[in-house]
C-alpha cells in the first residue's frame, strides 16, 4: 500500500519539527546541568543541592596535593665502624622448628625443646614464602597468618629466650608473595610484561636490586631483632630458577649487593644477618654473617667445605639437615628438632 504524496510531506514535517525540539531539548538540559554545577555540595552523605549559594562562593576545602609520609623508617649504617666484627661467631650444633611443627604439634615442639641444655642453637620459621608472618608484627604491610596460633608462637619464643637458647629467625626474603603483590614494580616481570611472574607454586619473588625490596627485608630483620633474637637467617635468598621472567643484570653480583646492603643495615657486634644460598663459594661480607646450606649429603661435606670463600667455615657455614650422622657434628650444623632426642641421647653416652 503506497502512502499518498502529500500525507509523505505532512510526516516529514513532523518528523523534522519533533527533531528539531529533540535537539534543543538535550541542549538546554546540558545548559541546565552546567548551570547547577555551582550548586552542588559533595558530603560525606552524597551530593546535594543549595540554591543558596553566591556563584563566586567556594564550598568546602581547596583540594591539595597529598603530603609526602613522613613517619617511614629510614636505617643508616653509619660508617664503617658501626659493626663491630671483634666477637668472632661460634660453631653452632643445635636444631630447627619448622612451622609444619608448632602448626600441627605445639605440645610435642614444648616438650621437646624443655630436654635441651641451655645455649642450645634453635632456629624457628618466623615467615613463610607466602609472606605471612607467624608472629605479631606490627610493620604495616604485614600478613599475619591465619593457620597458626599466634599467642602460642610467642610463648615458644618466649621460653626459648628465656632458657637461654641462642635463637635464630628463619624469614623468606625474595620469595614473598603478598608484598610482590602489594608492591608490584618490586616484582620479577613476566617476559610478556603484563604482570609479576610466578613460580609453579604460584608465589611472587622480588627484585634484589630494588630499593623499596632491600629496605621491606630490612625492616622484618630489625623488628625480629628488637624481639630479642640473636641471628636472623633470609631463606630463599636467590633468583628463582627460571628464564620466563625479566632481569637482565648480573644475578650474582645482584645477590651480593644485596647481602652487603643488608648486612651494612642490620648486623652489629650482637647480632648476625645469614643467609640461605645454595653456593658454598658465596663471597659473604666481611662482617657478623654466616651461610646455610640445606640438604647437603654427609659425605659431601668436606667437599662443600673446601669451595667456601669464609676463612672460618666451621662457624660460617651452617649445615641444614633432617640427618642424625654424626659426621656434620665437625662442623656448623642445625638438624630438625624430630631428631633432637636421639642427638642428644648419644651426647650423654
Amino acid at each position: 500500500m503506497s502512502i499518498p504524496y502529500r500525507t509523505q510531506r505532512v510526516l516529514n514535517r513532523v518528523g523534522t519539527v519533533a527533531l528539531v525540539l529533540a535537539i534543543i531539548g538535550i541542549v538546554g538540559w546540558l545548559c541546565w546541568v552546567i548551570w547547577l554545577q555551582r550548586y552542588v555540595v559533595y558530603t560525606n552523605d552524597g551530593a546535594t543541592l543549595d540554591f543558596g549559594l553566591s556563584a563566586n562562593e567556594v564550598s568546602g576545602e581547596i583540594a591539595v596535593p597529598p603530603v609526602a609520609e613522613e613517619n617511614i623508617a629510614i636505617y643508616y649504617n653509619e660508617g664503617a665502624n658501626a659493626i663491630d666484627t671483634s666477637n668472632d661467631l661460634t660453631q653452632l650444633n643445635g636444631y630447627y622448628i619448622t612451622a609444619e611443627m608448632f602448626q600441627n604439634n605445639m605440645d610435642n615442639v614444648m616438650l621437646q625443646i624443655e630436654r635441651l641444655p641451655s645455649g642450645t642453637a634453635v632456629m624457628i620459621d618466623m615467615k613463610s614464602a607466602y609472606g605471612s608472618f607467624y608472629y605479631s608484627s606490627q610493620l604495616g604491610d604485614a600478613v599475619i597468618s591465619q593457620s597458626t596460633d599466634i599467642p602460642s608462637v610467642a610463648k615458644l619464643v618466649d621460653r626459648l629466650q628465656s632458657k637461654g637458647f641462642y635463637t635464630i629467625a628463619r624469614v623468606s626474603a625474595f620469595r614473598d608473595y603478598n608484598f610482590g603483590l602489594n608492591h608490584v614494580s618490586s616484582g620479577l616481570y613476566m617476559l610478556s610484561r603484563v604482570g609479576l611472574w610466578a613460580d609453579s607454586a604460584g608465589m611472587y619473588w622480588l627484585d634484589p636490586t630494588n630499593a623499596t625490596t632491600t629496605s621491606w627485608i630490612s625492616s622484618v630483620i630489625l623488628e625480629l631483632k628488637g624481639l630479642g633474637f640473636d641471628e636472623v637467617l633470609l631463606s630463599n635468598f636467590c633468583f628463582p630458577s627460571s628464564d620466563q621472567y625479566i632481569f637482565n643484570g648480573d644475578k650474582d653480583a645482584a645477590l651480593q649487593t644485596a647481602a652487603a646492603t643488608l648486612v651494612a643495615t642490620c648486623a652489629s657486634k650482637d647480632f648476625a644477618l645469614s643467609f640461605c644460598i645454595d653456593n658454598p663459594a658465596f663471597p659473604l661480607p666481611d662482617e657478623r654473617c654466616r651461610l646455610y646450606l640445606e640438604d647437603v649429603d654427609a659425605g659431601s661435606l668436606t667437599t662443600k667445605v673446601s669451595q667456601a670463600t669464609s676463612d672460618n667455615p666451621e662457624a660460617q657455614m651452617v649445615f641444614l639437615t633432617e640427618n642424625a650422622d654424626t659426621r656434620y657434628d665437625q662442623y656448623s650444623v642445625l638438624r630438625s628438632l624430630e631428631v633432637a632426642e636421639e642427638v642428644e641421647a648419644r651426647k650423654g653416652n
